[in-house]
């Protein structure tokens, strides 16, 4: 295919709300010699894009930004000193560009897609050939550009450093991005989950995806004790906590002694947290923070997906003109999984 000059890109030119979105032209960059020229087909949003589009992103965000950090697409160009990747290789790239592998750097942070650098709501993107990653063959563009973000961070919580076994007991909080593919990351490698959601709606299809047990929260607003009922006192191995000050002293309740904490979040507003160091220190409990992953673990992550075929939960999906809406729509928070643009119209 011939190789365009300009891309079609969405910027924010004011960051205080998506109502300034603008979509515009810009010319393409040239590659340099380890980049890659990537067709982008589709886009899934995350929460932490309505953050940076009201510019209160707490780890920082660049002035008249292309938003979106995680996207889908076709190889269509390489630099001259590019090995392993041909045109027409199905791709995603990493959230944060340079970490490739090991523990976030400050210097990796800072390549973090959509904030700190431009994003991938553009019909064309140039990115490094080490950030990107082969997407699982049996996922459209569409389910694929739902993984770099909210798949490799529940992956990144649930089998990192300090990975779930068979037979331990997960609580996923809420039905967003993140718990659901926790959910269906835990159910995949023999854990017992536990969903929680304020609609039992939601929470039937947290059934249908594998949860061993639901919890309406507004029904049961002490829904830790339920969690320690459920699992006759002993409380749960690990907690994809995605609440934060709201939620943290509850999940510390239910946590067994010992038990895992991934911090993911805060999406569930604010609360006096002054008794968790005590609290998380009488329990001995283990307090992570995810920041996403590396490459290397969406490579992992990739595996499992494509060894169990699964295939992520799409709410709805956008055209590219229809980017407000999409918006909208995810700041509604009525949502089930992802919330996807389609960019490409082929």
């Amino acid at each position: 295919m011939s190789i365009p000059q300009n891309t079609r890109e969405y910027r924010l030119p004011k960051a205080d709300g998506f109502h300034n979105l603008t979509l515009t032209s810009s010319p393409i960059p040239p590659l340099k010699s380890t980049d890659v020229l990537v067709k982008v087909h589709a886009v899934s949003l995350q929460y932490r894009d309505l953050i940076v589009a009201k510019g209160r992103y707490p780890l920082g965000q660049k002035a008249n930004l292309v938003p979106g950090s995680d996207m889908a697409g076709e190889v269509v160009a390489l630099g001259a000193d590019v090995k392993g990747w041909a045109t027409g290789a199905r791709v995603a790239a990493n959230f944060a560009l340079d970490h490739v592998y090991g523990d976030l750097t400050a210097e990796a942070k800072a390549t973090g897609l959509g904030a700190p650098i431009d994003g991938v709501l553009t019909e064309y993107k140039v990115v490094p050939a080490h950030a990107l990653v082969r997407i699982p063959e049996h996922l459209s563009y569409e389910e694929a550009a739902t993984l770099p973000c909210a798949a490799v961070t529940a992956y990144n919580a649930l089998l990192g450093p300090n990975p779930l076994k068979g037979g331990d007991t997960v609580v996923v909080q809420g039905t967003g991005g993140v718990s659901i593919f926790a959910l269906q990351l835990a159910v995949a490698s023999g854990a017992t989950v536990i969903a929680t959601s304020s609609s039992d709606e939601k929470l039937a299809i947290a059934k249908k995806l594998g949860a061993a047990h639901t919890i309406n929260y507004k029904d049961t607003p002490e829904w830790d004790e339920e969690v320690l009922r459920i699992t006759k006192g002993r409380g749960v191995d690990r907690i994809v906590e995605v609440g934060g000050p709201a939620t943290i002293m509850k999940s510390v309740n239910c946590v067994r002694y010992g038990g895992t904490i991934s911090l993911i979040g805060r999406v569930a507003g604010e609360a006096d947290v002054s008794e968790l160091p005590v609290k998380a220190i009488s329990k001995t409990v283990i307090m992570r923070g995810i920041l996403i992953g590396s490459r290397a673990s969406f490579e992992d992550m990739n595996r499992l997906i494509e060894a169990v075929k699964l295939r992520p939960v799409i709410d709805e999906v956008f055209s590219f003109e229809g980017l407000r809406e999409a918006y909208e729509h995810l700041y509604r928070q009525q949502h089930v999984g992802k919330v996807v643009v389609k960019v490409s119209k082929d």
